[in-house]
């Protein structure tokens, strides 16, 4: 896991907001006659970050510009990736996007983009249109622009984000709402897992799986047959999967996990990352019915003592905790896993 930096942390930009300024320098470039040594852009909550340029081209009718993506503090994996944007005069039709090289295509229902769509997201698609119609208003052109976005590598890249799972092929997504990459941000996490719901439900999937990590999500694979979309990215955010199938329901959920973090789930946490729960030693062992487990430092020491009473109280726990605020339309099972991949307990459907 990347280590969260001390002090103070820098915040970046997203790939949306490199394309957004990509496209400005590029128009700036075709109807202007000349490159911009750098530039600025408005995002939506008004920043006005400026963009220094790393690539530049031109040709017959067209011109493109590549902009370094900086993530700032971010543990982002398209830190450093070239972001390219070419624009091309059109007859008519106004704005048309296009994937070049590493910018994936939509394969799967449920997106914001629809199937057959290179997957740049619709902020950023709204942002390179307004300035392609301010530019054209600017120097009295037609607004008949085809944009092609470029990510050199990213299709390597994208193997290690969630979008092979989403149905996003060939390469990574154009992505922001803000423009702005908060360091070590929740919101871009629980971002990919509403959007595995929808590309679930848009399926059909009528059960899911939401797992705190590699092991305990190929564990509940293997064990319920789920195919890779019907699998949802959970990770610690176990409230921001639940709170988003409560309003987007699939008649049945499971969750997979190791002990440590299913104990917090089972005492009421949704947040299961270890900076912002801790399980309640003296509440587990009057859970049990184990005085020895008040004294224990962690799940799995607690596990070690009282064995597999434990686990199964553990899950029968955490069962009525996702039922109890969770459950309505869905049904709930509950797999706990030590870290080698054994099933420890069972509760649920």
């Amino acid at each position: 896991m990347t280590r969260k930096p001390d002090g103070p942390l820098r915040r970046g930009w997203t790939t949306g907001a490199c394309a957004t300024a990509a496209t400005r320098a590029a128009l700036l470039r075709l109807w202007g006659g000349t490159f911009p040594a750098a530039v600025q852009i408005t995002l939506p909550k008004g920043e006005e970050p400026v963009f220094a340029l790393a690539h530049t081209a031109a040709g017959d009718g067209w011109a493109e510009v590549g902009i370094t993506k900086d993530a700032g503090d971010d543990p982002d994996v398209t830190h450093g990736a070239l972001i390219i944007v070419r624009v091309a005069a059109s007859a008519g039709g106004g704005v048309s996007f296009h994937a070049g090289e590493g910018v994936g295509m939509v394969t799967k229902a449920g997106l914001p983009i629809g199937v057959g769509e290179p997957a740049i997201n619709p902020v950023p698609r709204q942002m390179m249109t307004a300035q392609v119609e301010a530019l054209a208003a600017m120097f009295a052109c037609p607004a008949d622009i085809a944009i092609t976005v470029s990510i050199p590598g990213g299709a390597q890249i994208a193997q290690r984000t969630w979008n092979p799972r989403l149905g996003i092929v060939g390469g990574l997504s154009v992505l922001g709402t803000t423009g702005v990459v908060r360091p070590f941000s929740c919101a871009a996490w629980i971002a990919s897992i509403h959007r595995g719901v929808d590309v679930a439900r848009a399926g059909g999937a009528g059960h899911v799986a939401g797992c705190t990590g590699a092991t305990s999500e190929r564990v509940v694979q293997d064990l319920m047959g789920l195919p890779d979309h019907a699998m949802l990215d959970m990770g610690d955010f176990a409230g921001g999967m639940l709170k988003y199938l409560k309003r987007h329901p699939v008649p049945r959920v499971t969750i997979g996990g190791g002990i440590g973090k299913l104990t917090k789930l089972a005492q009421g946490a949704l947040d299961l990352h270890s900076g912002r729960s801790q399980v309640d030693f003296q509440a587990l062992a009057a859970m049990c019915g184990d005085a020895r487990l008040a004294q224990a430092n962690t799940a799995l020491q607690a596990y070690e003592i009282a064995g597999k009473p434990m686990a199964q109280a553990v899950a029968d726990k955490a069962l009525a905790v996702v039922q109890d605020g969770f459950g309505g339309e869905m049904q709930f099972d509950i797999v706990v896993i030590d870290r080698a991949g054994a099933i420890l307990a069972r509760a649920g459907a």
